[in-house]
């Protein structure tokens, strides 16, 4: 009677315990499907001040508040309203260059190029990336909608200058691939330069869940998720794709130590494009971090590709 009193107890415990990993796998399930999908898409933002705060205390800024400028916005394909800033060579110059930053920075993450580019030459345009900075709150498609924007700040800024003699494009990270994307559109600019961008979002997650020890399949769930909630799939976010009828030359640069957008990314990208690229890596640099660890070889890899393909 006692023996089968305590059977029936171990057993009540075992379905007790097993209820509750149920429970628990079914919780950690719905989190990976519907709350993941936010942490990746809808990440904090900083403000412009917090931006400017970190960018003064990695290098100097001080030459920002010296330089005219000027806000103004971009409406874009669906009406949303894009922050820009044009910053302008106290030097004469027809060259103009649009800066990308990256993921949940704003545009002055972007100051870090300004200096390199004045001294080539350039004026400058920055601007808040979709859900950005002082934009509207909003996702992030990893590209999708923000080579849209892009492509729609490219345009404006053709009319906005009509004295135009080279337009290029430099993105860090998030506004690497989003530049890379925009290619896709054919817009009219003479050269693109891409830092630490990604091939495809999957490669970029897989490798952030390992480092963090989480199953890759999570990111097959956050996709359903992504899908559900927000109407895009983080399959589609695949910025090499817009690159197999591209002409437009493209110089790739990538930290040798970037352990969250690892370099095999630029490669392949470089190897996918039909046009003119060049690939350099930057000894000891992290994500985003090449023109502040290595500013000289940065430069002279830029002036030297922008000589090779004729617009210096």
């Amino acid at each position: 009677m006692k023996r089968k009193e305590n059977m029936e107890n171990r057993h009540k415990k075992l379905k007790i315990t097993l209820s509750i990993l149920l429970i628990l796998m079914i919780v950690i399930l719905l989190s990976a499907t519907f709350i993941l999908p936010s942490f990746i898409v809808l990440g904090e933002r900083q403000t412009l001040k917090e931006a400017l705060k970190w960018q003064s205390d990695h290098y100097d800024t001080s030459f920002y508040d010296d330089l005219e400028k000027k806000d103004y916005e971009v409406e874009s394909k669906d009406g949303y309203k894009i922050h820009a800033e044009f910053l302008k060579n106290p030097e004469a110059t027809t060259k103009y260059i649009i800066i990308s930053h990256g993921y949940t920075d704003n545009r002055m993450g972007a100051l870090k190029y300004v200096p390199m580019y004045m001294e080539l030459g350039f004026n400058c345009i920055i601007y808040d990336l979709r859900g950005h900075g002082e934009n509207e709150k909003t996702i992030t498609t990893y590209g999708i909608l923000e080579s849209v924007d892009l492509d729609f700040l490219i345009s404006d800024t053709r009319n906005r200058y009509k004295d135009i003699s080279v337009l290029g494009l430099h993105g860090e990270s998030l506004g690497a691939a989003t530049t890379i994307t925009t290619l896709k559109y054919k817009p009219d600019v003479d050269f693109v330069v891409a830092d630490c961008g990604f091939s495809d979002i999957e490669n970029v997650l897989k490798n952030g869940f390992k480092n963090m020890h989480l199953p890759t399949f999570f990111i097959d769930l956050a996709d359903v998720g992504t899908r559900v909630r927000y109407k895009y799939s983080l399959k589609n976010m695949r910025p090499i794709d817009s690159l197999k009828d591209n002409e437009i030359p493209i110089l790739f640069i990538h930290g040798e130590k970037d352990d969250l957008i690892l370099k095999g990314n630029s490669k392949r990208m470089s190897e996918a494009t039909k046009g003119y690229s060049e690939i350099h890596y930057i000894n000891n640099a992290g994500h985003a971090e090449s023109i502040l660890k290595d500013p000289d070889n940065y430069m002279k890899y830029v002036k030297r590709y922008l000589e090779e393909i004729g617009c210096l």
